[in-house]
């Protein structure tokens, strides 16, 4: 077993992050620019506030090639002035728990989004988290490829957003680094007054990427983040380093350096372990890894693009039961097959919850088996007469069926991270579940098993059950 001794002397000596320079709140015009959830917070005792900060951001290089197994060595190099964004989200009325989720926003769309709080914000809201929104990327606020939508910041909001300026995405790293340092050293601006204990670091699909490069190359020097939350990403990282700056890519598979002095957990859809490539950088798990990869589910679904951004957690929301949906991305897209209705958001809540409690040294994450998966080109999970896959963390959404759920099966390019859900006919109903009494009875059963693995939160099976009780599933 590895001593922290040992472990600490393995990573460099923390460098001390620049504290920045802090504008706000910024109260206009116009109000702050996110793809985000659409309800008002304030009823739910959450306040939202925008801030900028400004300061010199720093690139960081290698002295010999990156390696796969993530263990690089970076040091600082080149400097530039930068002002961007932070959106904060605090508990009011609720009585803050100690931690901070500072999500890096996603830029894939040309935008600044925010998929994780869409995904876990009744989770968040309820145990009384603050969030913090950092757009840390050149897209998000200045637009670009390969998208050019203008949808970001300066566009959108050109006098709100007039000052900011981004040198370039070899300087995100820091830019997050800074981000977090703000928070810590400047609560009472940031935070209204709370006193944060700890600071988890999230983010989703291409936020993920970057992520896996901060976790290899910057957190041993920075030591801002008390952990991380690593959400569907692939089997590469980003770039250390990218244009206009000198190019450092990262290795075709990259793994997460594993003499971490904090908690990682990784947490994958179907569509991430065979479709963007993750079967490649599968690892063990370790003393503080930890990988979850969830059955039924897909890099973009139900919840994430339609039904989580107006969930204010006041009604049971269980995507399961719900009309199929195939329109996509404001109605612009209409896919051949229902997306995905999985019960990705659920697990994820779970992993955030553990996740925190993890870095308050309390037990680590249960590991879970991985997704069953036959090798071949291209690789597919192995599925089971129904549709669903063998293997992975195990919800009643697969355990106890009424859908084939996939992170694939879509044919038009647009469509194909938002898997598919199949709905079984009125025949395979009869046959699984002979009367309601026994569905219900099943899901109850099923979800004792997830809650009893850590997979769901008590609250959250709650949720499915009545969701089950009230369905039409077994009702003659």
């Amino acid at each position: 077993m590895t001593s922290l001794g040992s472990l600490l002397c393995a990573l460099p000596l923390a460098t001390q992050v620049a504290a920045p320079t802090i504008v706000g709140p910024i109260t206009g015009p116009g109000a702050p620019a996110l793809e985000s959830t659409t309800f008002d917070l304030a009823p739910f005792g959450y306040r939202e506030q925008e801030f900028f900060i400004a300061g010199t951001a720093t690139t960081y290089v290698g002295d010999v090639p990156l390696s796969s197994d993530g263990k690089w060595s970076a040091r600082p190099d080149r400097t530039a002035a930068y002002e961007t964004r932070l959106l904060v989200r605090r508990p009011t009325r609720t009585r803050f728990n100690g931690t901070v989720v500072v999500e890096w926003l996603n830029v894939s769309g040309g935008f600044d989004a925010a998929p994780d709080w869409i995904a876990t914000h009744t989770l968040l809201m309820r145990e009384g988290f603050a969030w913090v929104g950092v757009s840390a990327q050149h897209v998000g606020i200045d637009g670009g490829p390969p998208l050019y939508r203008n949808l970001h910041l300066r566009a959108v909001n050109p006098v709100r957003y007039g000052s900011l300026v981004h040198p370039g995405d070899s300087f995100s790293y820091d830019l997050f680094s800074q981000a977090g340092e703000a928070i810590r050293r400047s609560p009472d601006v940031l935070l209204g007054g709370l006193r944060p204990k700890r600071l988890l670091a999230v983010g989703e699909s291409q936020s993920a990427h970057r992520l896996v490069t901060y976790i290899d190359a910057v957190h041993p020097q920075a030591r801002i983040y008390d952990g991380f939350l690593v959400h569907s990403r692939g089997g590469d990282a980003a770039p250390l380093s990218e244009a206009p700056e000198p190019g450092i890519p990262a290795p075709r598979v990259t793994l997460i350096r594993d003499d971490l002095d904090v908690p990682v957990l990784t947490v994958e859809t179907e569509t991430d372990v065979v479709g963007i490539g993750f079967l490649a950088a599968r690892q063990p798990d370790g003393r503080n890894l930890r990988t979850w990869e969830i059955a039924g589910t897909a890099h973009v679904d139900t919840y994430l693009a339609v039904v989580g951004r107006a969930d204010d957690g006041r009604a049971a929301v269980d995507t399961t039961y719900l009309p199929p949906v195939q329109s996509i991305l404001d109605g612009t897209v209409t896919c051949d097959r229902p997306i995905n209705a999985g019960p990705q958001h659920y697990v994820l809540s779970a992993a955030l919850h553990r996740l925190a409690g993890w870095a308050r040294h309390e037990r680590a994450p249960a590991s879970a088996v991985p997704l069953v998966v036959d090798p071949g080109f291209p690789p597919r999970i192995r599925r089971d007469d129904l549709g669903n896959a063998f293997g992975g963390i195990r919800t009643p959404q697969v355990d106890v069926p009424i859908a084939a759920l996939s992170g694939s099966g879509q044919t038009l390019d647009a469509c194909e991270r938002f898997g598919t859900t199949i709905a079984f006919d009125a025949a395979t109903l009869a046959r699984l579940y002979p009367d309601h009494r026994s569905y219900v009875a099943a899901v109850r059963r099923a979800t004792k098993r997830a809650v009893e693995r850590g997979w769901l939160l008590r609250i959250d099976a709650g949720a499915i059950r009545r969701a089950a009780t009230a369905s039409a599933i077994g009702r003659r």
